[in-house]
């Protein structure tokens, strides 16, 4: 809806396109409709705008003068339209789920990072399984998802992060401690402690071992567990060993804390991804995450 006189704004147009007949094409007008908006305003004003005796369209005088208001006017409510609009846009705070593995990596910096760079910018983390955090996300509780995988929903629009795989972590003192990779038959020989059945990692895990005909009953799990920071600390103690998400072991193999290993023919690999409803706009939030993650 225009805030300005229709009239002004046939005027306006009339001038940038030279044409009476130009100018009712791209108004969705009659000729006749515009050639009455200008004599309208032309009678309100008591000038005439256009020489139209002429064969091209000329502005009079009065017409240079009042079309320098009209385009003053039109410019403000413009810029009106646009400053309510960006405020309407404007961000303080956002709820973003992350799934469990994804929490106990770098990307928690990465958005602590962003937040002291954009002041006035907060962020409500809630961690769940992906299945909850995507019915939140559809239901409008949660702005956007950092997940481990996918989701199976078309609708939804995602970046992509960056990837991850899955490891074995063993103590640092533990006997394959120093070892690069493993064998199935090595990992077979150890006290596993595992994530949830509904876990992103324990589904990777499974999957692997699947496409290698073998599931999780043929080894010797002493311990499923759902909180990483508890799997990691029975693993320095020396409890057991477990299939982790390298990221989330990162921090505890900078200090030494934690060995990790490829375990050999289980390619698990996945991606990270920022997941979010097209009706989410923001995505210079997103850039800004994304880069850092990646300076991280």
């Amino acid at each position: 809806m225009a805030l300005i006189d229709q009239r002004a704004l046939t005027v306006l147009r009339i001038d940038e396109l030279g044409s009476f007949t130009k100018a009712a094409d791209a108004l969705c007008l009659t000729q006749p409709a515009v050639s009455q908006h200008v004599k309208s305003l032309e009678e309100e004003l008591g000038i005439r705008i256009f020489d139209r005796e002429q064969k091209t369209i000329k502005l009079t005088r009065d017409g240079e003068i009042a079309l320098k208001y009209i385009k003053r006017l039109n410019s403000i409510s413009n810029n009106m339209k646009q400053a309510i609009k960006d405020e309407k846009m404007k961000i303080t705070s956002l709820s973003v789920g992350i799934t469990h593995t994804v929490e106990s990596s770098t990307i928690i910096e990465a958005i602590a990072e962003y937040t002291r760079e954009q002041q006035g910018i907060s962020f409500k983390i809630v961690s769940d399984t992906a299945e909850n955090l995507h019915r939140m996300l559809v239901n409008d509780e949660l702005d956007f998802l950092i997940i481990e995988g996918l989701l199976d929903d078309r609708s939804l629009r995602i970046t992509k992060l960056g990837t991850d795989s899955l490891v074995l972590a063993t103590s640092p003192t533990h006997r394959l401690a120093n070892k690069k990779t493993v064998t199935i038959e090595e990992l077979k020989n150890e006290n596993l402690i595992l994530r949830l059945p509904n876990s992103n990692t324990r589904y990777t895990f499974e999957e692997a071992l699947r496409k290698c005909s073998m599931k999780v009953e043929d080894f010797n799990v002493i311990l499923e567990i759902d909180n990483i920071a508890t799997i990691k600390d029975l693993i320095r103690r020396d409890f057991g060993v477990s299939v982790l998400a390298k990221s989330t072991c990162m921090d505890e193999l900078k200090k030494g804390k934690i060995a990790v290993q490829d375990i050999e023919n289980l390619g698990m690999t996945r991606e990270i991804n920022i997941v979010h409803t097209r009706e989410f706009v923001h995505t210079e939030i997103i850039d800004g995450i994304i880069s850092h993650f990646k300076e991280l």
